[in-house]
């Protein structure tokens, strides 16, 4: 008799990093659903699609319900918005579709998995947070805030479900090469900030699937808490 295969969730899993990293979850053997917010959307090829728009809290406090109900082994939280500027030009609407998107959905989605991954002693959660949620700049005040409070949603909650085997992390990718990133910096915001990383460029989005695929995967059997960044040097520049 074969076991079960595992299944995994990764939000914002269209484009980007996160379709990188469900390609790398689903050559590594699982099976990966990812969500993006187009009722067209699509998943890389051997994935499941979902639409859902995590802004939006009731939509994601029942989305959250559904996957309580899924099986999922795996979840990589990585749908995420920005928006650069000054702390004054952030209107309410702004900081709380920052804040919904990328603290409060990753949150809810971690408190479904969790009673199903403690049931079965496994589990691996990763969170993406991001450079500026180690460090910081001017203009990222909602953005980072968001991502700092992921940081620490993660360690207190690896610390409540290590006994079970289900490790939770974070992975802070430094500057991808991302329809996001390009969209809010621009290709002057691109170019200040490649001189400001010691590799002198920008990461590829398979770069950093590879480190979530390792996060998730058995090989991970002891690492829970961490945040592991891969920013070719910027936060030690």
């Amino acid at each position: 008799m074969t076991s079960r295969r595992r299944k995994a969730l990764v939000t914002g899993g269209t484009r980007g990093i996160g379709a990188a990293t469900a390609v790398a979850l689903r050559d590594a053997g699982l099976d990966v659903v990812v969500t993006g917010t187009m009722p067209d959307g699509a998943a890389p090829n051997g994935c499941s699609y979902l639409a859902i728009d995590l802004s939006d809290p009731a939509r994601a406090e029942a989305f959250a319900e559904e996957v309580a109900r899924g099986g999922f082994s795996v979840l990589v939280n990585n749908a995420g918005v920005n928006k650069a500027g000054p702390v004054e030009g952030y209107a309410r609407l702004d900081l709380e579709r920052i804040l919904d998107v990328n603290l409060v959905a990753p949150y809810l989605l971690c408190r479904a998995v969790v009673p199903g991954m403690r049931a079965e002693r496994y589990g691996r959660i990763v969170n993406i947070t991001s450079i500026f949620g180690v460090v910081s700049k001017a203009g990222r005040s909602a953005y980072s805030a968001s991502k700092f409070g992921l940081f620490g949603l993660t360690r207190a909650l690896a610390l409540e479900v290590a006994e079970d085997n289900v490790l939770v992390n974070c992975l802070a990718p430094g500057i991808v090469d991302t329809e996001l990133t390009r969209t809010v910096l621009g290709s002057a915001g691109i170019a200040e900030l490649v001189q400001q990383v010691p590799m002198r460029r920008l990461a590829r989005p398979e770069e950093i699937a590879r480190y979530v695929a390792f996060l998730c995967g058995d090989d991970n059997t002891f690492m829970t808490g961490q945040t592991v960044v891969v920013d070719g040097g910027f936060t030690c520049a």
